[in-house]
Parts: structure tokens; sequence; C-alpha cells
């Protein structure tokens, strides 16, 4: 059924049903924020064992380091070899961050911007940057190029990956185009996952800048929830067109163990790896080796991780179950709401009625539950549609997210039926 079929009258009876109920939340006296993917405190708990992993006869490393001390910048061994296994990366070209992929994302941006890149004029000494966005995409990297000055550029995606014809001829032709931002697996906020022909495109592209960096956000590279995806590697694919240094590829630890007291790494080709390496020289000592040998012993191997991650979508998979199944049961027009429903990953993506995700957004925040900024999703917060809402079901208790998604899906309608009701009335 869809509501632009209905006639007015049927738009004004159903709209004061809504209303009626959409009242009834406001005396409920709610304060909740379900606008960020956080884990809940039980997937934290399976961690507990952290606390405890070691002991005094841990603090020597594989190569004989005092962990306790200075030294080791570059991160422990053993740790590198965990990830450089894990995301099957050499281990020389791998190194160790601290508890936050997003800040080594800055800091590399940063480097750049005032350094260079591999003998490259300084970002800060050019004019007019530009810089490729996909979207929906990731406010938080949205916000590091709009900080430093950037134009960025929206990128459409689809379920299988980026734009890629839009992209190659974008980068191809305008050396003010400096990079791309990438989630390439479940990616924020849709779930999509780039193809094998997206990530060889982006691997073996024409760049017209020669310091163009694909920043390859990997921070859900290990986090299924239904179906197992296997992306294929950008590394390797670099290497056999030469490109290992376009690629700068982060990931963490952050909702494998805790976002509080995580490890993450950089990666990226010799030369720029090792240009990276020195400039880290002017910023750090090292960085917590303690941490990077309790993760180690923790999380062990590949194998393990894995099975560790089965437990953990055991705990998430109820709540993107009971989101999808409500979203579906309780619109009934299927032209106020579409979604996708991914098979891994910390969100869920809706597209409202063209013009009503920040209605929906603000009768929310109304009855005291925060969703998401409207626009979040799209650089300057301009989604062109305003159409996309990106919901985060892992961190709200099961009960707070039996409150809050009826409620969402009351919202929708409400939105949905006062924009088609002022069409028709207008037509």
């Amino acid at each position: 059924m869809k509501a632009k079929d209905l006639t007015i009258k049927q738009i004004e009876e159903k709209l004061a049903e809504l209303n009626k109920t959409y009242d009834s939340y406001k005396s409920l006296g709610l304060d909740l924020n379900i606008s960020r993917g956080l884990p809940a405190d039980e997937q934290l708990d399976l961690n507990r064992e952290m606390f405890h992993i070691l002991d005094n006869s841990d603090h020597i490393s594989e190569e004989g380091a005092d962990i306790r001390n200075y030294g080791v910048m570059y991160g422990l061994v053993e740790c590198r070899r965990l990830f450089a296994n894990l995301l099957d990366l050499p281990i020389d070209n791998v190194v160790i961050g601290g508890n936050s992929s997003f800040n080594l994302i800055y800091d590399a941006f940063a480097r750049i911007y005032c350094f260079g890149l591999l003998g490259e004029k300084p970002w800060s000494q050019q004019t007019g940057l530009k810089w490729l966005c996909p979207v929906p995409g990731y406010d938080c990297h949205f916000k590091i190029t709009e900080a430093f000055g950037f134009e960025m550029i929206p990128i459409p995606m689809d379920e299988n990956g980026l734009d890629m014809d839009l992209v190659e001829k974008l980068a191809g032709e305008d050396p003010s185009i400096k990079g791309i931002w990438c989630v390439p697996l479940y990616s924020n906020p849709t779930g999509a996952i780039y193809s094998d022909e997206c990530v060889t495109r982006l691997a073996k592209m024409k760049t017209a800048a020669k310091d163009f960096q694909i920043f390859w956000d990997n921070a859900y590279c290990v986090h299924h929830l239904y179906k197992k995806h296997t992306l294929l590697n950008i590394y390797r694919e670099a290497e056999k067109y030469g490109t290992t240094d376009r690629i700068l590829y982060f990931a963490s630890t952050a909702k494998i163990t805790y976002p509080g007291s995580a490890v993450s790494i950089i990666a990226s080709g010799d030369k720029n790896i090792a240009e990276i390496k020195e400039r880290l020289k002017l910023q750090i000592f090292s960085h917590d080796k303690i941490n990077q040998m309790r993760h180690v012993k923790y999380l062990k191997s590949p194998q393990h991780i894995a099975e560790h991650m089965e437990d953990v979508a055991a705990l998430i998979r109820p709540k993107f179950d009971y989101v999808d199944d409500t979203l579906r049961n309780d619109i009934p027009y299927e032209d106020l709401l579409t979604w996708f429903k991914p098979d891994g990953g910390y969100f869920i993506t809706v597209d409202t009625y063209k013009g009503c995700a920040a209605r929906v957004l603000k009768l929310m925040n109304d009855v005291g539950v925060m969703v998401a900024l409207p626009g979040a999703t799209y650089p300057y917060h301009k989604d062109p549609n305003d159409t996309n809402i990106r919901l985060a079901p892992t961190r709200p208790s099961m009960e707070d997210l039996k409150q809050t998604i009826p409620m969402f899906c009351v919202c929708v309608q409400i939105a949905g039926l006062e924009k088609i009701l002022e069409e028709k009335r207008n037509a």
C-alpha cells in the first residue's frame, strides 16, 4: 500500500490517530541518545579477561624490549604480526597506534597538510583543494576535510560501493582532488560492501594528483552479523599496479575489545610508510605497549578473533532483527520508508519520504530521543533530498529499542503523511 494513494480525508483521519499516539509519548519523560554506534555493556563485558590477561612476567616482548619503558616506536612485532595476519598486510608496512584509528586518520591527514607527501608540496600550500566523499557517509570523516578547508564532492554509493565511473573521471581529470574517504566493508552508515570491481578500479585508476590518497578505513573488517563477506584486499591489488603508496589503510580493535582501550594500525606502501615513520619521530616515543601486549595475549590469532566476533554478533543480531521487523510491520505504507538490512557493521540506514528526515528527527527529539542530526550522513549536513537517517541499534538495550523504534515508525508516518497531504492540497 502506498500513502500517496490515500485520499485527503483518509490521510487526515490517519494523522489524527497517529498524533494521538505521538502525544502519549510526551508524558514518558524519556531522555535517550541512540545517535552513535557504541558497543553495549554486555558486549564490553565479553572482554573482562583483558583486565587479568597479563602478569608481572609479561613485561618483556618477543624481541626482548621492556614494554614498561620507552622505545619500540612502531609497535611490538607480535602485535604488528597479529594485524598483518588478520588483514593480509606486509608486517613491515604496519605501524601500531593508540586506541583510536580515527586519531591516526586525522594525524595522517594533518601530516600531509603540513609537510606534503613524498616530495609533493604540502596541501596547506596549495589552493582550491577538493575531496571525494561517498554518500551517505561517515560524518566524522567529513568533519576532517571540512576543518581543513577542502571542498567536499559527494560520490553516490549503492550496495556494491562507489560510482566508480564518476570517481575515475573526477580523480583522473582534476589535480586539485587529493583523496577519497572509504569505509569499504559494511560501510558506515549504509552497510554497503565494495565489490571486487570497485576495489580493483580504485587500486589501478589514474589520478591527476600525484599526492592522491585513499583513506581506507576498514573499521568493520571482522564485524559480520549474518553472512561473512570477504573484501578484496586493496593493498594486494595495489601491489599489482604499483600504487601501494596511494593506500592509507586503517583498522582497530575498538569494536572488538574496548573502544576506550583499543589498538589501531596504519599501513601503506614502502615509501609512504617510511615517511610516516620519520614523521612519527616528531610526535611520540612509543604508544601503549602494555596494551599492545594485552591484545596479543587476549586475541591470540585471526581464528580466535573470528570466534570472539561470533559471540559479539550473537548479542547484536537480535537488535538488528528487531529493528528490521518493526520497520517492516509497523509502517504499512511502502512509500514512506525504505531501508537496507546489512550483513554486518553497526548501523541500519533508512530513507524517509522526500523532504521528511529532518521533521522525523525533530519529532523524535521532542519526545526525548536523540536519533541523529539532520543531514549528518552528507557533507556540510546537506542531504539534498532530506531523506537519510542513520539508526544505531548496538548501544541501546532491547527494552529501549522496544520503546524507541515503534516511536520512530510513528514519527516516520506523521512526517510522510503531512508532506503528502501538503502536496495533495497544493496540487
